[in-house]
């Protein structure tokens, strides 16, 4: 069903069983696919792709031109995965780049009034709260959880299967698979609450779990350098694919992450 009332460019590609409410704004060059629906006052800007089975609700505006000076009005996208939700004046900005994109990946649930910028990466299946606010270039691994209000600064990491405490401020890289919290943020240990509920779906079992600690436990409370901490990890970690994650994830990094101090790394 698509409203009378609303606005669809007629260059828009709307996909088979789209619902588009009365006052939706759908511009030019744009792609939605099926069985989305798109709310009341949601607006899809130019150069925005939407997948299949995604909620777009009241007052969000996805492929918003971004809000940086280095844009020079050249076309770029936002790409959205399948069976997303966007809540409620949820704004989502396009590159800054020419063919450049801004990317959300599959099953992931925004929360009201989030704000993503322009050339955010988020892998998918991840749960980004209320009035989490991202600058240009941040990269979010997959499964993870932003609580609301946290801030992630511009070019930012966060690796996969994190949980970031309400109202945290994120400038560096967070590693995979722990909680932050406070601020300054300080480690809080793994998450393991999450990965054992998660635990048959994607594979954790509790030596996996003890493992990830015993991990984190050379990197965070050791006392020692993170150069060291990796050479421990290495010498007394099983191997295993989230040992690997978490050595390449830092080391990609150049051993700079997060909540360790100066002095430390």
């Amino acid at each position: 069903m698509i409203s009378e009332k609303a606005h669809v460019d007629p260059s828009a590609k709307i996909g088979k069983n789209v619902t588009i409410h009365p006052f939706a704004f759908i511009d030019k060059n744009v792609e939605i696919g099926d069985n989305s629906i798109i709310m009341p006052f949601a607006s899809i800007m130019s150069g925005t792709r939407i997948g299949n089975d995604c909620r777009v609700y009241q007052g969000a505006i996805i492929g918003a031109e971004p809000q940086d000076f280095r844009w020079k009005g050249e076309d770029s996208l936002c790409k959205i995965g399948d069976r997303c939700v966007i809540r409620e004046h949820a704004i989502i900005n396009r590159s800054i780049h020419a063919d450049g994109a801004t990317t959300i990946g599959d099953d992931t649930f925004i929360c009201a009034e989030t704000h993503i910028g322009h050339d955010c990466h988020l892998a998918g299946q991840s749960v980004i709260g209320n009035g989490v606010t991202f600058a240009g270039d941040v990269e979010v691994g997959k499964c993870v959880i932003l609580s609301s209000n946290a801030i992630l600064y511009e070019g930012s990491k966060v690796g996969d299967w994190c949980f970031i405490k309400g109202g945290c401020r994120i400038n560096g890289n967070v590693p995979p698979y722990i909680i932050l919290a406070h601020n300054p943020v300080v480690y809080y240990g793994v998450n393991a609450q999450v990965m054992r509920k998660e635990g048959e779906k994607y594979g954790f079992t509790d030596s996996k779990i003890d493992d990830i600690a015993k991990a984190y436990r050379h990197i965070y409370q050791s006392g020692t350098s993170v150069f060291n901490a990796l050479k421990r990890i290495e010498a007394d970690v099983e191997p295993s694919p989230e040992r690997d994650n978490i050595l390449s994830f830092i080391r990609d990094n150049n051993l700079r992450i997060v909540a360790v101090p100066v002095d430390l790394e």
